[in-house]
């Protein structure tokens, strides 16, 4: 059967889809997809992949794809972060027969994508993208997708999309916002750049960014024209947002449980599942935060569950008429609804400081902290306090390093080829050296191995003891002067 392309692809293949689960790391697994499909989603991704881990890695696989395989779970997309072309062709192959299409990531801003250069971190370099496209289009029996984010210029994201879709794109995901938008600085998704992208392709387009209810993915639809919207943070605070109903925390947390029990998963992403589901109330219950913090199984997780709703339930059987919801809530807290992230700002107000420029805090303290205000710290930094109250933080007492010659790690102060250990010992084991800074003692122990070797020989031949016109120790000069 020959490869569904472009338009004809989303209506058979993807049957339509409007409403998509967007691909989460540790998120979007199948537990939590079969959830969402329960309540209105049509499509589903999975977490992102890495293709080299993927490829060479046959738990990996079982883990993050072949072990999950439900014919409930699709239509699928499958996503890959990659910057080879052949490692990302070779991981899709073989994944293609457990999916419906391979994404390839183009938007992931977090700096682990900085660092392993991929995702949004590739978006200047058209050539090897196109490199990657072509080769994928050419060898994959399923259709080759992308998921990116829009430059600040409206005109480059439309040549970047062009040029993407050129190469052999056959569906393209558009986050409206920068690479440079992330966590408090996320701000709005632009989706002025989304409808240039539409007007300007030819191939399905999906919106990603700025969804939190259902009026929302209508309104983007209608704006952008797009054929789909996909949610993220949406999703996971209500994953009953594509049937625009905003239902009990624990009716949703439950049936994710059950679902959990079948579909096993890590409990980390259980428990990840869970703040954000409970995070309004978790506010209100801070013990039960703490103990849903530390439980150790799915049935602790599960105890926790039964106790904030019983909490829930108790607090709705005292309420008040007329009571309306605190803390500027659209709906009570045991109610899902959409969690909007504070902006730098409000963070700022939260954490003590003030709303300048060098108050903006993520998710670690920066280093203007002052030592002496805990109010300041990192929750790591304030039990390490805790634990030893001298502990300073001020970044002016870390003691100063010097640097290794060769790989600019601290080196050794005592070494003798000035370099940190694991260069010093590639050294020393070329150059049959001494660091004795280090530890590293090569020659002594060959200069050792070779006067044993030769006293072996004086034991197993009595002859050269007693012409004694041999030294040992000329022996083992001349043996090492022919080993050179």
């Amino acid at each position: 059967m020959p490869k569904l392309r472009g338009e004809a692809f989303w209506r058979e293949t993807l049957r339509s889809a409007h409403y998509v689960v967007a691909p989460m790391v540790d998120q979007s697994e199948l537990a939590w997809r079969l959830l969402s499909r329960r309540h209105g989603a049509q499509l589903c991704y999975t977490p992102m992949l890495h293709a080299q881990v993927f490829l060479r890695d046959a738990n990996y696989r079982r883990e993050n794809l072949y072990g999950e395989a439900c014919p409930e779970d699709r239509p699928l997309i499958v996503q890959f972060c990659a910057n080879d072309p052949e490692v990302f062709v070779q991981a899709a192959l073989l994944a293609q027969d457990y999916c419906d299409a391979i994404d390839l990531n183009l938007g992931c801003p977090q700096m682990i994508a900085k660092r392993g250069h991929y995702g949004a971190f590739l978006q200047e370099e058209w050539d090897l993208l196109q490199r990657m496209i072509l080769l994928a289009n050419e060898k994959l029996s399923v259709p080759i997708t992308c998921k990116i984010r829009v430059f600040p210029e409206i005109d480059k994201t439309v040549k970047y999309a062009q040029m993407l879709e050129k190469a052999g794109c056959q569906l393209l995901t558009v986050h409206g916002r920068t690479k440079e938008q992330k966590g408090p600085l996320a701000g709005v998704a632009s989706w002025e750049h989304i409808q240039a992208v539409r007007k300007a392709v030819s191939i399905p387009v999906f919106a990603n960014g700025n969804i939190q209810c259902l009026s929302d993915v209508e309104e983007c639809i209608r704006k952008t024209g797009v054929h789909g919207v996909m949610s993220a943070e949406g999703n996971l605070h209500n994953p009953a947002l594509f049937e625009g109903r905003n239902p009990l925390v624990w009716e949703m947390a439950e049936e994710y449980l059950e679902i959990v029990q079948k579909y096993p998963c890590p409990l980390s992403y259980v428990r990840a599942h869970l703040f954000k589901l409970w995070h309004h109330t978790l506010q209100v219950y801070q013990q039960l935060r703490e103990e849903l913090a530390k439980v150790k199984t799915l049935e602790g997780i599960v105890d926790v569950n039964r106790e904030l709703k019983l909490r829930c339930q108790e607090e709705i059987a005292n309420q008040k008429e007329g009571e309306k919801p605190k803390e500027g809530l659209p709906f009570f807290h045991w109610i899902c609804q959409p969690y909007i992230r504070p902006g730098p700002k409000e963070r700022c107000k939260e954490n003590g400081a003030s709303g300048t420029e060098k108050g903006v805090r993520g998710k670690r303290a920066l280093e203007e902290e002052e030592d002496g205000n805990s109010e300041l710290l990192s929750k790591n930094k304030q039990k390490k306090k805790l634990r030893n109250p001298n502990k300073s933080f001020d970044p002016s007492l870390k003691p100063k390093y010097a640097k290794c010659d060769q790989c600019g790690n601290p080196k050794g102060n005592k070494c003798v080829f000035n370099m940190c250990r694991g260069c010093c010992k590639k050294r020393a084991f070329r150059e049959t050296a001494d660091c004795p800074g280090h530890g590293l003692l090569f020659k002594t122990k060959y200069e050792k191995s070779l006067s044993w070797q030769s006293s072996q020989r004086v034991i197993q031949n009595p002859e050269i003891s007693r012409r004694g016109d041999v030294d040992v120790g000329e022996a083992a000069v001349l043996k090492e002067a022919g080993d050179g």
